[in-house]
Parts: C-alpha cells; sequence; structure tokens
C-alpha cells in the first residue's frame, strides 16, 4: 500500500534569548526575505506559520487621527 510522503520536518533551537533561525526550506517556502514579518496563529492542532499579510489602513489603530499627521505634529511629538 502507498502511502502519501509527508513533508519532512524541520526543526530548530530557541537560543536564551527566546531567538530561533527559520530553517532555509521553510523560508524559500514562504518566500521570506529580511524585514519580512511573520504570524503566529495559535489552533487546537498546533501553531500556524505563515508570512502576515502586508500592513494596511485598517490594521493601523491610528489612521483615525489623520488630522494629527501633520509636519507641525511631527516636530512637536516625533522624539516621542
Amino acid at each position: 500500500m502507498n502511502r502519501p510522503a509527508k513533508p519532512p520536518s524541520a526543526f530548530s533551537k530557541i537560543s536564551v534569548k527566546s531567538q530561533t533561525v527559520i530553517p532555509r526550506e521553510v523560508r524559500k517556502s514562504l518566500g521570506l526575505k529580511p524585514g519580512d514579518t511573520l504570524r503566529y496563529r495559535v489552533t487546537e492542532d498546533g501553531v500556524l506559520l505563515d508570512k502576515a499579510p502586508p500592513p494596511n489602513e485598517a490594521d493601523d489603530p491610528f489612521a483615525a487621527f489623520s488630522e494629527w499627521s501633520g509636519e507641525a505634529d511631527e516636530k512637536a511629538y516625533g522624539h516621542l
């Protein structure tokens, strides 16, 4: 009986700073490059990791306050 082949597993360790290296085959599969954002979703079966979709204004809680995005505001509050 022929069973469908499972994709190979990839492993990485967590460092003392809670960092890890994403295995090459995972980076390649997800099309990841430096600066990309990852999304972690906890499910009943484990954790789903994927490349986060690009942000849009709907995701920005400050998008509604466009009247505060002027040059004077940046000058007054940009250092915060």
